[in-house]
């Protein structure tokens, strides 16, 4: 994977990324549009983390952090990329993002159901914590 290049994407990547995701990713989150990604991008412009091979988009994660935690979500990567260290790079790099800003640990949001994802996480050195349990509101606005 020595051509393998990991950048932080810019508004010209929205739109593709956003393609990217409905293939590549598992499920989907209520910010899955143009308008949540450009936020995103705007508000933290390191956060979301794209990985590149020949030009062409195999990975993403977004590693956004709030001052206080470090949240990694929408680790993808292209099905045909898949267990060739595109998401260790990936993890590697929001990692060191996270380490730069002052952070201390990181958290995914992991689908209960996605076992695929589960091996993944564990090879990378994460793991649940059973004691604590999500709990959601979707906001208007």
């Amino acid at each position: 994977m020595s051509d393998l290049r990991i950048r932080a994407a810019c508004g010209d990547d929205l739109d593709a990324v956003l393609v990217f995701w409905a293939t590549a990713a598992e499920g989907t989150s209520i910010s899955d549009d143009r308008a949540g990604v450009a936020r995103l991008v705007d508000r933290d412009p390191g956060a979301l983390l794209l990985a590149e091979q020949g030009g062409e988009l195999v990975g993403t994660v977004i590693a956004g952090f709030d001052g206080w935690r470090c949240h990694l979500y929408r680790l993808a990567v292209r099905p045909d990329h898949r267990r060739r260290g595109v998401a260790s790079a990936l993890l590697a790099a929001a990692e060191e993002r996270f380490v730069r800003l002052g952070g201390r640990r990181g958290d995914a949001m992991v689908l209960v159901r996605n076992a695929m994802a589960h091996r993944a996480w564990r090879a990378a050195g994460y793991a649940p914590e059973e004691h604590w349990r999500r709990w959601v509101k979707p906001l208007r606005g």
